[in-house]
């Protein structure tokens, strides 16, 4: 068997799922870590077992320093995404990341079309949990109902995306921002921070609330002395669509997830990688996609026991 070559882009929470997954898939292979930022930083951070996991692959500063790689699993934050893909995608290497600012999505994915494109490269984007999973489900929900509204319920857990967006906030130390579902869609954002006293907690309040990623929600900001002692990564989702098959009203639908949030954006990136490698060239997002490319083994298989 020919292994897919990985390369993680970015050893965060997310980086160091990444690296958990793609060793348990029989068709991938582990070819290197490319750290953005500092290498020895980022060892002095792990714990013992991270650290001697790593000492089994290579890590870098750059894509360029690997062997070939296939598919490159994008694994910084969603504000670095598009520079990062961009520069890999150019290099002729397949990408997947969790891209999650949804309003962005469109522009974004038609931008790296171009660019994939250009260097005979496939690009799929916003393969997360949400967006990615919840986005097919919210798909299959239309088919099933075409007439009707889905409300789509977050949480109540820590949403990466948005605790990523406090941290690059002048004044923040460390932070934590937790997704809280109000009902019908709606959501609070409960944010905490530790702030390294370079600007008043009242100001740092400020540009929280006005940040794209907050200014749309209620939001409360709280000082805490130490953030560590808050996180959880669990998180979940609730969604149900009442709707309208043909002529036939109050169709009704749910779907819940509880989950450990980046462990399974992980894995989808990890499986979106399997995918990346047979699509023609482009930028995809999940939706686009058939589920049967996602998945290890033979199709013949799949259609005997899915179906």
């Amino acid at each position: 068997m020919n292994k897919i070559k990985i390369a993680i882009v970015g050893y965060g929470n997310v980086g160091c799922g990444a690296f958990e997954a793609v060793k348990q898939e029989p068709d991938m292979e582990l070819i290197g870590v490319v750290e953005l930022k500092n290498i020895e930083k980022l060892k002095k951070k792990l714990n013992a077992a991270q650290c001697a996991q790593l000492l089994e692959t290579r890590i870098v500063n750059h894509i360029k320093e690997l062997d070939k790689v296939d598919v490159a699993i994008i694994c910084c934050p969603s504000r670095s995404v598009k520079k990062t893909v961009t520069e890999i995608l150019k290099l002729g290497i397949n990408t997947v990341d969790s891209f999650d600012v949804h309003s962005e999505i469109p522009a974004l994915r038609k931008e790296l079309n171009v660019i994939a494109k250009e260097h005979n490269a496939v690009s799929i984007i916003a393969a997360g949990w949400d967006p990615g999973i919840d986005s097919v489900i919210r798909g299959w929900f239309m088919a099933m109902a075409p007439k009707g509204i889905t409300h789509t319920n977050y949480g109540p857990g820590m949403s990466m995306g948005h605790t990523c967006a406090v941290k690059d906030i002048k004044g923040v130390k460390n932070a934590l921002s937790i997704t809280v579902p109000a009902g019908m869609g709606i959501h609070r954002r409960m944010v905490y921070v530790e702030l390294n006293n370079s600007v008043p907690f009242e100001e740092v309040e400020i540009a929280i609330k006005n940040d794209p990623y907050f200014i749309k929600d209620r939001t409360y900001v709280f000082q805490v002395e130490d953030v560590t002692k808050l996180i959880d990564v669990g998180h979940g989702v609730y969604m149900e669509r009442k709707g309208v098959s043909g002529t036939t009203h109050n169709q009704q639908m749910k779907f819940e997830l509880k989950i450990n949030n980046p462990a399974l954006t992980s894995q989808v990136m990890v499986s979106a990688a399997r995918a990346a490698m047979v699509q023609k060239p482009g930028c995809y997002t999940m939706i686009e996609i058939p589920v049967i490319d996602f998945l290890y083994g033979d199709v013949e298989s799949f259609v005997t026991n899915l179906v």
